[in-house]
């Protein structure tokens, strides 16, 4: 802890009184800063080496670098005292994960905000598992609950059958009392979830309540090297290249279970994910629909804007690409067969996108540039809507606006589902 984190630190405890707690979190950006500090030290192809192996391989234990200053008693329970960040002040509702993940809270709305001080207070809704009054440190995420039984959906814990063991899966039906009266006829559609890069089955819990309304079924799924599915064997992210191979086993368990048709939900690189599904699947068919939120729809754009964000010579982030897309980088990334970035940059395969999609992005999103999703809508209008959020951080447009959120999943679903010919439901917002 830096002297100036401290002497904040110690000014909260004295003006109220009690010690409190600390946080943190990890992403790509994060492993990519590691690499920006050694730029002096090391070559260009040691840091172009760095940069590759980051981004392919999965962070086994998140960092918990939030730091908690203080929880205290307000108006109407428990809030919490956090740093001024680009995360600790975007409206909305979050997660707070402490004591190395065995501590879940939930986060609400913002009671006060000193730029002066660079504090800010937020309520905490419900502490789920620890005890965070004594927590120092955390992790500021996107999910919100901790499983959808939090949120008093019956599920049922079942295992996909994919390369190397079983993939757990959360199964949630649709019942009555949850559809709504834009309700699909009959029950053959599900929804099948994917979550992002470093993240988990969690994240799509927050699209299980749009899902129920239209009376579908959600499967919240893990895939390889995500910490719950069997690892690949290389133990490295394909970026969708081999993950999609889970989603498609994911699909079929659908389809032999009751499912007609399927949408597929992807957050981040898991829109990556789900676009390679809906591309080189031979159960491609049979999906209905996408629903994308912050997606990398380029991977190329992505992991130069994370290069630039990183303070990368921009030699290093282009010899990192290469690594990455070439056999001879194995040396340095570890794969087992290198990633096609070209052929998931679906800008320029606008014309092979074949299935009816909704793209959910922020105009704010700090990890994956809203700039694809835009130029890929705009270049298929007939078939790819676009509906823009602002504020919102990576992945986070639910939490910021759940209202709007869930209006234009639903109205665009039911538009695009209950059409006789894909790509009619043009959405406006």
């Amino acid at each position: 802890m830096t002297s100036r984190s401290s002497n904040r630190r110690k000014k909260i405890q004295k003006s109220i009184g009690q010690a409190e707690p600390v946080v943190r979190w990890a992403s790509l950006a994060a492993g990519a800063g590691v690499v920006a500090g050694s730029v002096a030290a090391g070559t260009v192809s040691g840091l172009a080496g760095l940069f590759a192996r980051t981004v392919v391989t999965p962070v086994k234990t998140p960092a918990e670098d939030l730091e908690i200053l203080a929880v205290v008693q307000g108006e109407s329970g428990l809030e919490i005292i956090l740093p001024v960040n680009e995360e600790t002040t975007v409206p909305g509702r979050y997660s707070l994960v402490f004591d190395g993940g065995a501590g879940v809270a939930r986060i609400g709305a913002v009671a006060s905000f000193d730029p002066r001080d660079g504090t800010v207070q937020r309520q905490i809704e419900e502490v789920y598992s620890g005890d965070i009054t004594r927590a120092v440190r955390g992790r500021w995420t996107g999910f919100i609950y901790p499983d959808p039984r939090a949120l008093g959906y019956e599920t049922e814990d079942v295992l996909i059958p994919v390369e190397n063991g079983s993939a757990p899966a959360w199964l949630v039906r649709p019942d009555g009392e949850s559809r709504s009266a834009e309700a699909l006829p009959g029950d053959g559609v599900w929804a099948v979830m994917v979550h992002g890069r470093g993240s988990k089955r969690t994240e799509g819990i927050r699209a299980i309540g749009s899902a129920r309304a239209l009376g579908m079924t959600s499967l919240l799924i893990s895939y390889r090297n995500d910490g719950d599915a069997p690892a690949a064997g290389d133990g490295r992210y394909g970026l969708g290249t081999t993950e999609w191979k889970d989603v498609e086993a994911a699909v079929a368990y659908a389809l032999q279970n009751g499912a007609r048709e399927v949408v597929l939900f992807g957050w981040s690189m898991g829109g990556a994910v789900c676009l390679q599904m809906a591309d080189r699947s031979e159960l491609s068919s049979m999906v209905a629909a996408m629903v994308l939120d912050g997606p990398v729809i380029n991977w190329i754009d992505v992991l130069a804007h994370q290069a630039k964000l990183n303070r990368l010579p921009e030699a290093v982030g282009r010899l990192g690409q290469w690594l990455v897309s070439n056999k001879a980088g194995r040396w340095a990334t570890g794969l087992a067969a290198p990633v096609d970035l070209k052929a998931m940059d679906w800008v320029a395969r606008s014309e092979q996108l074949r299935v009816p999609t909704l793209i959910l992005h922020s105009e704010d999103d700090n990890f994956v540039p809203v700039g694809p999703s835009m130029e890929l809508a705009m270049k298929i209008p007939q078939l790819v809507s676009f509906v823009r959020f602002n504020l919102a951080r990576h992945t986070r447009e639910w939490n910021v606006d759940p209202q709007k959120w869930d209006r234009a999943v639903r109205v665009w679903l039911r538009a695009v589902l209950a059409s006789p010919r894909p790509g009619l439901a043009q959405l406006t917002v």
